[in-house]
């Protein structure tokens, strides 16, 4: 096997990937910020899976913080298995999804629209069933994704939430960093952050900690070890990791950490610090690190940004890692381009 795999392919269109998805929707997407601000929901409900639904924990923290609205995620077993119907009112309803096509998340956009939710699909196909039944469609424009571990349409969804949310806000600063986001994910795409191959050639369990805007990624970081590794690896909140599950961090247990310049950064570096000083084995991509050229932050120029810009770097490392303990990160074991969970 060579190193040229679809998955490092694809994810080094990142940066290809955020322009056209922003030169495509500008106006789809201040039409939908002006909605939202004319008619606002109380309550926004995200529905997907998988990397998607770690892409919807990051909007969640975007659409909190600047908006105000408190966000849900919908289990999505009790439309499409228990045949329950939500009482939704003027909430708004977030699908995400690489195919749009799973049954379940289809089910749970139904049955939220037929409540009188609004659905706003954040969508990669779209001529798939969800974007045909949205309210509002908009394309993710991440183009044919052919490996299964989904890498630049999950860049496309957190590029499209941060926009969704710029707009709907009117944060002059997240909509000004974001013309420069394409950029950044240039110069974020040949890092190498972690040294993974050294770290977890041989590894068998490891932590992936962030919080606040970088929980996502953190969480996506893990289900990229685990889907195309073979790697035990849990994603946690920087917080949530001291209750319990820090236990079992002592001496050689590995752990990676994203860690934004904004306020949620320092919880990331203080847990990071103190399982270092047990002796396990901690990498820390800080957002205001200078180490390799400009810094995250500064390439980001927004700290919302930032994990965007950290889970960019992060892909080509777990692509090598993958191949180095001879895996074929296209095709990992038991797994399909499209699940359709009922």
């Amino acid at each position: 096997m060579t190193d040229t795999t679809l998955m490092a392919a694809e994810a080094a269109e990142g940066p290809e990937v955020c322009a056209r998805f922003l030169a495509a929707n500008h106006e789809r997407l201040v039409e939908l910020g002006q909605a939202l601000r004319s008619a606002p929901p109380a309550l926004v409900v995200t529905c997907a899976r998988g990397s998607s639904d770690h892409a919807a924990t990051y909007g969640k923290y975007l659409i909190e913080t600047m908006t105000g609205v408190p966000v849900a995620s919908a289990a999505l077993s009790v439309a499409s298995v228990y045949a329950a119907r939500p009482v939704s009112g003027d909430a708004l309803l977030v699908a995400i999804s690489q195919s749009g096509r799973s049954p379940d998340l289809i089910a749970t956009a139904q049955a939220y629209k037929d409540a009188g939710a609004r659905v706003v699909a954040l969508v990669n196909d779209e001529t798939s069933p969800l974007a045909e039944m949205a309210d509002v469609l908009i394309g993710l424009k991440a183009g044919p994704e052919r490996s299964v571990a989904a890498t630049k349409s999950y860049i496309a969804a957190l590029v499209a939430l941060a926009a969704m949310v710029g707009h709907w806000s009117e944060d002059a600063a997240l909509l000004g960093a974001l013309e420069g986001l394409s950029a950044g994910l240039g110069e974020a795409v040949g890092r190498a952050p972690f040294g993974l191959v050294d770290l977890l050639g041989s590894a068998a369990n490891l932590f992936v900690i962030g919080r606040g805007y970088g929980f996502g990624v953190a969480q996506e970081a893990g289900l990229k070890l685990k889907e195309t590794c073979g790697l035990h690896a849990e994603g946690f909140s920087a917080a949530e990791v001291r209750h319990g599950p820090m236990a079992i961090v002592n001496a050689g247990f590995p752990v990676l950490g994203f860690a934004g310049s904004d306020a949620s950064g320092a919880s990331v570096r203080e847990a990071a610090d103190e399982f270092a000083q047990r002796g396990a084995a901690v990498r820390v991509l800080d957002a205001l690190s200078t180490v390799a050229g400009d810094s995250l932050a500064k390439l980001a120029g927004h700290p919302a940004l930032e994990p965007i810009l950290m889970i960019q770097a992060f892909y080509p490392e777990a692509n090598a890692l993958s191949l180095a303990r001879g895996f074929d990160p296209d095709s990992p074991a038991h797994l399909r381009k499209v699940t359709e969970t009922r």
